[in-house]
């Protein structure tokens, strides 16, 4: 943990790095380059897909170690294991309750805007096979094979498959069973705390390529689909993104100032990662970037080890406003109207079909099929009408997610007496004060 002498020194003397070097600035750069492709050479554009899938697979591959090593030292450095319990409970709590939130200013703000009146869509002349493979990912992807799906086939497989929630499982109980053995297990301890310092160095290179990826993803998306397909659902697009922006700014916006910071300074601090989720498309590829940077910010390590990979299933609030506020534009645009009681039901499955799907590839788009089978009023077949979209929307909906997460390790932290208020203030206001991901200089009670 840095001591004030350390804050002090790095607020006045931060490191300059020239403008080229900056992550960000390349990632923006590389954005720009992406977009210009894709719409001059769409052809073109489209082939450099494998640019951004390399990308994503190189940090996924990263993934389940940085969870692991992360979870399992700080469970294993703390000295009561009804912390572990206490703090994942009010991760859940905060979870449940804002992505709740999420769902019903989604629902308010469809009924109020109605982006899809007047489109008076015959519901006969859907193609259902177009949307076909999401509906029968929404068939597997039940509450309760869900929840199965988290106990892993060996206590090694999570590490190999890289399921997020496979991954939290293990490190729980293998960090919790650390800590039990005591002394005898100090060796381990001091090994995987050691392991850690080479796997976040190798973080911290794989980000150099952070702006091949997202101009590779850039560029396919708009190569493929192009701008000009957004077209007359526009308003939907718009729709979402500005409901998206007031819930940050309002909605995570008060939670940050009664919770004693500035949602604005914090979006700053993380701006590379948001940038990276930009162009990506995808919150993952910015979750080993979140996890050091939130507990270099002062946040606890058993809490950002516990509250950032359960967020990736539990706090996707981007999603769940995307979810109400797509299946009530489907039901506008078909002519469908929906009783109260009948919205009520609909957000009350997405809240469950919301986690059903969780850590799926596209669950935005598989959770909205799941919630639509249950609630027969809306044809799942209308998904086809935002289908050429969802690219579109999906970089809004990563963004809101990430930022939601990022909130709430915060939170939590401060709810659980592990914030260090002093480190906070200092980072977000200096964030030059935190360079590449690495664990030197950091001791295990950190």
């Amino acid at each position: 943990m840095l001591t004030a002498e350390e804050i002090e020194s790095h607020t006045h003397a931060p490191r300059h790095t020239p403008w080229y070097k900056i992550l960000y600035v390349q990632v923006i750069i590389a954005i720009v380059l992406g977009i210009l492709l894709g719409m001059f050479w769409p052809s073109l554009g489209e082939q450099m897909k494998p640019l951004g899938d390399a990308f994503i697979k190189l940090v996924k591959m990263i993934i389940a170690p940085v969870i692991f090593l992360t979870v399992v030292t700080g469970i294993a450095g703390m000295s009561n294991m009804r912390a572990v319990g206490r703090v994942a409970g009010k991760a859940m709590i905060y979870f449940l309750t804002f992505s709740t939130l999420a769902l019903v200013v989604g629902m308010i703000v469809a009924n109020t805007l109605q982006p899809g009146a007047g489109m008076h869509i015959d519901p006969k002349s859907l193609d259902a096979s177009k949307v076909s493979t999401y509906v029968s990912k929404a068939h597997d992807s039940t509450l309760t094979g869900f929840l199965l799906n988290v106990i892993p086939e060996t206590l090694v497989s999570p590490l190999v498959g890289g399921d997020i929630l496979q991954v939290l499982f293990v490190a729980i109980l293998f960090g919790i069973a650390l800590a039990a053995v005591g002394d005898r297990g100090r060796p381990v301890f001091d090994f995987l705390s050691t392991l850690a310092v080479p796997v976040f160095k190798l973080v911290a290179i794989l980000m150099k390529f952070a702006p091949i990826g997202a101009f590779g993803a850039m560029a396919f998306t708009i190569g493929k689909y192009g701008i000009k397909s957004i077209g007359n659902l526009a308003m939907l697009v718009g729709t979402f993104y500005i409901t998206s922006l007031l819930f940050v700014l309002v909605v995570l916006g008060l939670v940050a100032y009664f919770n004693g910071f500035s949602i604005l300074r914090l979006i700053r601090y993380i701006k590379d990662e948001l940038l990276l989720v930009l162009g990506t498309s995808s919150s993952e590829s910015a979750l080993p970037n979140l996890m050091h940077k939130m507990e270099a910010a002062g946040c606890g390590k058993p809490v950002v080890g516990l509250v950032i990979p359960m967020g990736y299933s539990f706090n996707l609030d981007g999603t769940n406003i995307y979810m109400t506020l797509a299946a009530l534009f489907i039901a506008q645009a078909l002519d469908i109207n929906l009783s109260l009681q009948q919205q009520i039901l609909l957000l009350l499955v997405a809240m469950l079909s919301s986690k059903g799907a969780a850590g799926v590839t596209g669950a935005g788009f598989i959770t909205l099929a799941a919630t639509l089978a249950v609630v027969p009023e809306v044809p799942v077949a209308g998904m086809t009408l935002i289908l050429g979209i969802d690219r579109f929307m999906s970089e809004c909906r990563a963004l809101t997610n990430f930022i939601g997460n990022a909130v709430a390790t915060v939170v939590v932290s401060r709810w659980d007496g592990q914030l260090d208020n002093v480190r906070l203030h200092a980072v977000l206001g200096n964030p030059s004060m935190v360079h590449e991901p690495t664990l030197v200089g950091m001791t295990a009670d950190d």
